[in-house]
């Protein structure tokens, strides 16, 4: 045969350096076959030995069928990654200098050695990959180098490391605070409540539009907020502490832990709608500052009343004085819900929003605003198809050029 062939053992983790003194690349029969020996005399159960082999039975198989061979194993670097591959690329270039190869056959012992592949083929065509099965380490050393690869990824790195270092943190210092096992299990829960009902994104998503930069005057209400929200959580905690001592009545418990955790956690609520206020006006999204600024009201009434019920259930005020309370709150959220609709009249009427193109949140053409009822709370909308669609006003989520809808 005219073509010469390269028989290619690969040990791309240097074991045959570790463990046999061999360094490669290890030209020639006679040469492959002591190392090979001794590499499975130092450790019977490395299957670089098995793959050496092979390449051995494959080279004899082809030289009896009368092809021009050459038989090599060459080895990587302990430290696997950049600094195997560029000895791999060394001992490559070396054999390739040394003999005129016109093809290779690459054997190798498993999933790591096939990074090898992309190297020879910038220097010397592949004809064949022949992968030495040695019972059920191959599965197992795919799976190790898959796992390996996931974990790399920040989404499985968040699941494998982050959440058992969070719950370890929780206990530890549950323990030095002497707080019990109950508030790390009652975290763990409430956030197993947010992944079950699919808000995890929501809260990663408003938590990378806050933004946090000392250089926003935004960022002292948002480091306020978190500052207050632990303040809070501590409160209600020790509120439990202490009345866990005097009753075994669960509402009752809770009771007083809701009331010690909505103490202060409306401040850190409105500290928080004010930051973002702040940065939307910065950007110019004045009907997005206006909607934020609405919240404010709707959580603060909606927190008022949840207090005045705990209240009431523990005994701190009467019934007659709770519907009262709640009579108050639901006519200040009536006065808030007209608040809303007047800032959002002037809001739609500076912005000149007939005219405009709408889109929808992922960006979506939806067509252009004909006219609008403000009283009403609907605007038409006149698609491609010269089809008219009905929006709800409440819809939009913001104002500039374009009308964005949610």
């Amino acid at each position: 045969m005219s073509e010469r062939i390269l028989v290619l053992c690969v040990d791309i983790d240097n074991d045959l350096y570790r463990k046999t003194g061999i360094s490669g690349p290890v030209i020639g029969r006679i040469n492959n076959l002591n190392s090979a020996v001794k590499l499975a005399l130092a450790d019977p159960q490395d299957s670089d030995a098995n793959a050496i082999f092979e390449a051995i039975k494959k080279y004899d198989t082809m030289k009896a069928d009368g092809f021009d061979v050459i038989l090599a194993t060459i080895s990587g670097a302990e430290k696997e990654g950049y600094f195997a591959d560029v000895e791999i690329s060394r001992q490559i270039d070396k054999i390739l200098d040394r003999f005129k190869i016109d093809s290779c056959i690459l054997v190798t012992d498993g999933a790591s050695d096939n990074r090898v592949i992309p190297l020879l083929k910038t220097r010397i065509k592949i004809n064949s990959v022949d992968i030495v099965r040695v019972k059920t380490a191959e599965e197992f050393e795919n799976t190790y180098f898959t796992i390996l690869e996931k974990l790399k990824e920040p989404h499985y790195a968040r699941i494998v490391f982050g959440i058992p270092a969070v719950l370890l943190l929780l206990f530890a210092i549950s323990y030095y605070f002497n707080f019990g096992w109950q508030l790390p299990i009652a975290l763990i829960g409430i956030y197993l409540l947010i992944k079950g009902f699919g808000l995890e994104e929501s809260f990663v998503s408003s938590f990378r539009g806050l933004g946090f930069s000392i250089d926003r005057f935004s960022f002292i209400f948002y480091i306020s907020t978190i500052l207050f929200t632990v303040i809070s959580l501590i409160i209600g905690f020790q509120n439990y502490s202490i009345m866990k001592a005097t009753t075994s009545n669960l509402i009752v418990l809770f009771s007083y832990s809701i009331e010690g955790f909505l103490l202060l956690f409306p401040i850190a609520i409105t500290l928080y709608l004010i930051g973002r206020i702040i940065d939307l006006e910065n950007k110019h999204l004045r009907y997005k500052a206006i909607n934020n600024g609405i919240y404010i009201g709707y959580i603060i009434i909606t927190i008022a009343i949840l207090y005045l019920t705990v209240s009431w259930i523990i005994g701190q005020i009467f019934f007659w004085q709770y519907l009262a309370f709640d009579t108050i709150a639901i006519v200040i959220g009536y006065g808030i819900s007209k608040l809303s609709s007047f800032l959002k009249q002037s809001a739609i009427n500076k912005s000149k929003i007939k005219g405009k193109y709408v889109l929808n949140e992922l960006g979506g053409y939806i067509g252009k605003i004909t006219a609008f009822d403000v009283k009403r709370g609907k605007m038409l909308i006149k698609t491609d198809y010269n089809t008219i669609i009905k929006f709800d006003i409440d819809r939009i989520i913001n104002i500039s050029d374009k009308v964005l809808v949610k």
